[in-house]
């Protein structure tokens, strides 16, 4: 399938003022979206917030519907959280953990995850144990099967990571854990909306997102996959009387869906928004938008690279759309700062975000860009010429 790419850069309003090659952080939402929330926030303003979500019951419903299509899930699996941190919280933390446990992940691992994570182990005298890179700079799957033992409870693995194109090796993942019958938590909140996903594929049991990165919906949404036959076993570590039920004889009923990873208030106009976002997505096409976003990433990384005194720090087997580098003699912000001045998005990564991966490369910063079907060769190229301008 080929994308109709001045078709949708005309839906998006933002591509007419900057080259967002900042994805990875917050994508250009399309104006279905924008049109979704606003529409939305205007009608609590004619008719009340509650007396809103009530009359518009059956779009937020669809959003349940269309992040279930969206990765392969039944939408009783779905939940609809503020955002990708929280949703992996309220998996993470429902666990419950005692000494001699034990808890995998990967050199990939994000920083609020890790900091979780060591929030636990110290509470209950679990252990956190790093599962090698292969030579790819990938997690090694051969090294975790050899890891997994009746004393691991999770294994923890970051799809795509913040610092850079990596696109780790998950449904092989899937695979070993499902045979050792051990958990698997899988990010995504960089993956998804970029490349095509399938719970049951990939054989996660959890799976945690964002709405605002690739999937191009509103800020303050996420969302959370928690496997059907899971649910019932884990108990949030927040209740309230959306996610249970206060019984006659003061006891709760935890309802059994992954709804009751949610709480009651939240924000509906942003909630509807990401369904569109959903709808949008899959109507282009997760396939061709993978296509696209992989071509541009690697037309970034090569002209960069041809760059003098310019480093693209990407690795992995796979590559995707984050293309991360550094300019001798410029800091990361600095770059940021120059782009910005000529109307080019990109971000900064620092290695307090990803210590595992970039503290032993000897990394202190990056400079983050991102690609998206949106984009096009001449905003890459743009890019490019003014990263060699600056070197």
């Amino acid at each position: 399938m080929t994308l109709d790419i001045a078709r949708l850069r005309e839906e998006t309003p933002g591509c007419a003022n900057v080259a967002h090659l900042n994805n990875a952080g917050s994508s250009l939402p399309p104006a279905a979206v924008v049109d979704a929330v606003v529409d939305h926030l205007r009608r609590e303003a004619e008719i009340g917030g509650y007396e809103a979500a009530a009359e518009r019951r059956d779009r937020l419903e669809h959003t349940y519907h269309a992040v279930a299509r969206l990765i392969g899930a039944a939408p009783g699996e779905i939940a609809v959280i503020e955002n990708a941190t929280r949703a992996w919280d309220m998996a993470f933390y429902a666990f419950r953990f005692a000494p001699g446990d034990r808890i995998l992940t990967g050199r990939a691992e994000y920083a609020s995850n890790w900091i979780a994570l060591r929030q636990v182990a110290e509470r209950t005298g679990a252990s956190i144990e790093i599962v090698p890179d292969d030579e790819h700079g990938q997690l090694n799957v051969a090294a975790l099967e050899r890891l997994l033992d009746e004393r691991v409870k999770l294994v923890s693995l970051v799809h795509v990571p913040t610092q850079g194109g990596l696109v780790n090796p998950a449904a092989a993942v899937g695979r070993v854990t499902r045979s050792a019958g051990v958990p698997f938590l899988l990010d995504a909140c960089q993956s998804i909306g970029q490349l095509p996903l399938d719970v049951r594929a990939i054989g996660c049991d959890i799976l945690s997102a964002t709405g605002r990165k690739f999937l191009r919906g509103p800020r303050g949404t996420g969302l959370l996959y928690v496997r059907e036959d899971l649910i019932e076993r884990l108990e949030p570590p927040f209740l309230d009387m959306h996610a249970a039920e206060w019984q006659p004889d003061g006891s709760y009923a935890v309802r059994p869906d992954a709804r009751r990873f949610e709480n009651w208030e939240t924000y509906v106009a942003g909630k509807v928004g990401l369904g569109v976002a959903a709808d949008y997505a899959l109507e282009i096409g997760l396939d061709p938008i993978w296509e696209r976003v992989h071509a541009l990433a690697a037309r970034l990384r090569a002209g960069l690279a041809d760059v003098p005194g310019v480093t693209v720090a990407d690795r992995g087997e796979v590559l995707g759309a984050i293309v991360t580098f550094t300019v001798e003699g410029k800091t990361a912000d600095g770059v940021r700062r120059a782009l910005a001045a000529d109307r080019i998005n990109v971000s900064v990564t620092e290695a307090s975000a990803a210590r595992l991966d970039l503290d032993p490369r000897g990394i202190d910063e990056l400079v983050r860009s991102s690609v998206h079907y949106y984009n096009t060769d001449e905003e890459v190229d743009r890019l490019v010429g003014c990263v060699a301008t600056l070197a």
